[in-house]
């Protein structure tokens, strides 16, 4: 589950038009999601507060053998108009799960950020500034994100602990998004480290036929007024393929290293069920991975993910799965498979059971999340090592619990426990 300031900051890219998915980075944030989850360990407890629409706070207070805490404060020169309160957030905004796509966005125009008052410019670039102290080691960590322009962002992450080599780190990114490709320019002060990244999108581009933003509203409302001939597939596109790379040099230790990869995914306009596919590979380590991830269902997403080493010839298999809890009894998953399999030209469904499920699909399109209880969370691998982690919110607490297992240690099979609770107002 995102910490109450990661949901602050996705906020953030929500208000000023930002896409995080459209970047090399995420090209594997949904088997990320589903193989790769972090289980608590030990008791968390976290207590956060938005004050006003720029300021956030968050203090945090752990027990793993010994009681640790931090503090953090966030400062957005945007106002967010978010919801706040732990039992007001949408629990799918702050759990991390299969990655539904959808059609690229052209960016905003230069102009359409520009305040004039007699004469003269007032705008200011949006800025994000955010601070957090671990308590007791005095471990410190800043981040400055600045919108340059619609389509460049700056980002640069610090990090000062007396465990560090030369007792702190910087990280600058300027990152670069204009709908059909994206790219990352990124330096550390760690062996002064260099590197490059981009994500190519195929088939149309975003700012192809771009007029003004009344123009581009009522193209909007034209496709929803057609919303059955994009379900049908009639003038939208099922999928969209990437393809992307990175290059990195540390110029200290004179050592490098490169990965590519690409993906397929269906969008919204895709009849049948949704899924995802993934290649990556890094030549120099000889590491090649391959991840496959389906939503089988309104509430499952089943995924794989396959890892292959050509030099040593070691291979690893993981698969994981994720399983919404709602609160009503309606069988609104079972009326989307069958709704799915007559799209694809299955057997017909009984009128009734079709009118009832089209009621529940148009009912719930938009308010999804109020029946949402919770998800429960699920890995396992070839040498039995199984991850378990349910996510929920009780009253108005959000909280998560997790235990690690591992089946062929006899002597020690419960390798970690833990709960996180997160209260915020």
């Amino acid at each position: 589950m995102l910490g109450f300031m990661d949901y602050v900051q996705q906020a953030f890219f929500t208000a000023s038009h930002w896409n995080p998915d459209n970047s090399y980075g995420s090209l594997t944030a949904t088997a990320r999601a589903l193989l790769d989850f972090p289980t608590p360990n030990g008791l968390r407890l976290n207590f956060s507060s938005l004050s006003s629409p720029n300021f956030a706070t968050s203090y945090t207070l752990g027990s793993i053998g010994e009681v640790d805490g931090s503090l953090s404060y966030l400062y957005s020169s945007l106002p967010l108009q978010v919801a706040s309160k732990s039992n007001d957030i949408p629990l799918r905004n702050v759990i991390r799960g299969y990655r539904q796509l959808h059609e690229l966005r052209r960016p905003d125009e230069p102009w359409w950020w520009e305040l004039w008052h007699q004469g003269k410019r007032i705008d200011r670039k949006n800025t994000l500034l955010y601070g957090r102290l671990y308590l007791p080691n005095s471990h410190l960590e800043a981040l400055y994100l600045r919108r340059l322009s619609p389509t460049t962002q700056l980002k640069i992450s610090c990090v000062s602990s007396s465990a560090l080599k030369s007792g702190g780190s910087i990280l600058v990114l300027l990152q670069n998004d204009v709908g059909k490709y994206s790219t990352e320019y990124l330096y550390s002060t760690d062996s002064a480290l260099l590197g490059v990244r981009g994500l190519y999108n195929f088939g149309k581009d975003p700012c192809e036929g771009a007029g003004s933003p009344e123009a581009e509203a009522l193209t909007r409302l034209n496709t929803a007024l057609q919303g059955k001939q994009v379900k049908e597939g009639i003038g939208g596109r099922n999928g969209r393929f990437s393809a992307g790379a990175e290059m990195y040099y540390g110029l200290l230790n004179k050592s490098g290293g490169m990965s590519t990869g690409i993906r397929f995914t269906t969008l919204p306009s895709h009849s049948g069920f949704p899924y995802t596919m993934t290649l990556t590979l890094n030549p120099l380590m000889g590491n090649l991975s391959s991840t496959y991830a389906v939503k089988a269902g309104r509430s499952l997403a089943l995924c794989s993910r396959f890892d292959f080493n050509f030099y040593s010839y070691e291979s690893e298999l993981q698969v994981g799965m994720e399983l919404w809890r709602r609160k009503t009894s309606q069988q609104t998953d079972l009326q989307w498979v069958h709704k799915k399999i007559q799209e694809r030209g299955g057997w017909d469904m009984p009128a009734a059971v079709s009118s009832l499920a089209e009621q529940v699909e148009s009912s719930n399109e938009g308010h999804r999340d109020e029946d949402t209880a919770g998800v429960l969370k699920a890995r396992v691998n070839q040498d039995w090592g199984i991850g378990l982690l349910w996510e929920g919110r009780a009253k108005e607490l959000l909280y998560t619990a997790g235990i690690l297992i591992d089946v062929k240690r006899k002597e020690q099979i419960f390798r970690g426990v833990g709960l996180e609770i997160q209260y915020s107002s």
